[in-house]
């Protein structure tokens, strides 16, 4: 999976509208895993969290309000957008829906244009990175659509795997970052990389951040990991 694309977790027990939304969450770009039910989307997560959560309501046993409660009373996955698909459109479904964590609501039949703008409204917010925003900390300006990085108004040379690196930590400026959540952000979870790779990357940023002269933003955080500033 590549890493720099946006990962969604279809929970939807109806096939017809599951590949339909699938199709056209692919075709936007995004890496969709798809679950039938409350039992295999809490499974799916456990294995790898995705970066927005899209949760019928109505599913077989284990409900979609339960799944969404669950989700967010984790620590792990509290931050994980949950945008909760239902049939019930009444006022106080939404809110119950809203009140158990989901960070948006959308009511069956919904047009797939306006559901794409909502998965994205959420990403700007969790992963601005995934959706073309322009990323800012302190002199250090990257810009994801056009894949270009400035310092102090000059232009910065970056691989591919130290721009998707500097993505990461400009999203959380401060979190510390393990070498094994760069891997997963940066590598994507499928992809085998021994982490000491992850060190020689940080090495090769590092660099880049100061070619043109200025302090070293970046900070090693000993037996945890790495942070931006």
């Amino acid at each position: 999976m590549a890493s720099d694309q946006p990962s969604v977790l279809l929970v939807e027990d109806e096939p017809a509208q599951r590949e339909v939304l699938a199709y056209n969450l692919e075709a936007d770009g995004f890496a969709v895993t798809k679950a039938g039910n409350g039992e295999e989307a809490l499974m799916l997560v456990d294995e790898a969290a995705p970066d927005i959560i899209l949760l019928d309501w109505m599913l077989p046993n284990v409900s979609g309000i339960e799944v969404c409660r669950q989700l967010k009373t984790r620590p792990s996955t509290r931050g994980v957008p949950i945008i909760m698909i239902s049939a019930r459109s009444e006022e106080v479904d939404r809110v119950r829906g809203l009140e158990t964590g989901a960070d948006d609501y959308v009511v069956k039949p919904y047009s797939v244009i306006e559901l794409m703008a909502r998965v994205r409204a959420q990403l700007r917010r969790t992963r601005p990175s995934t959706v073309g925003e322009r990323l800012e900390y302190e002199d250090i300006l990257l810009d994801s659509e056009t894949h270009r990085v400035t310092r102090d108004g000059k232009l910065l040379k970056l691989g591919p795997t130290e721009f998707r690196l500097l993505s990461t930590f400009m999203e959380k400026p401060g979190r510390v970052w393990s070498r094994e959540q760069l891997l997963d952000r940066v590598w994507g979870r499928d992809i085998y990389v021994d982490t000491r790779t992850v060190d020689v990357h940080i090495g090769r940023l590092r660099k880049a951040l100061c070619q043109h002269g200025g302090s070293d933003p970046l900070r090693t955080v000993r037996g945890a990991g790495y942070a931006l500033g």
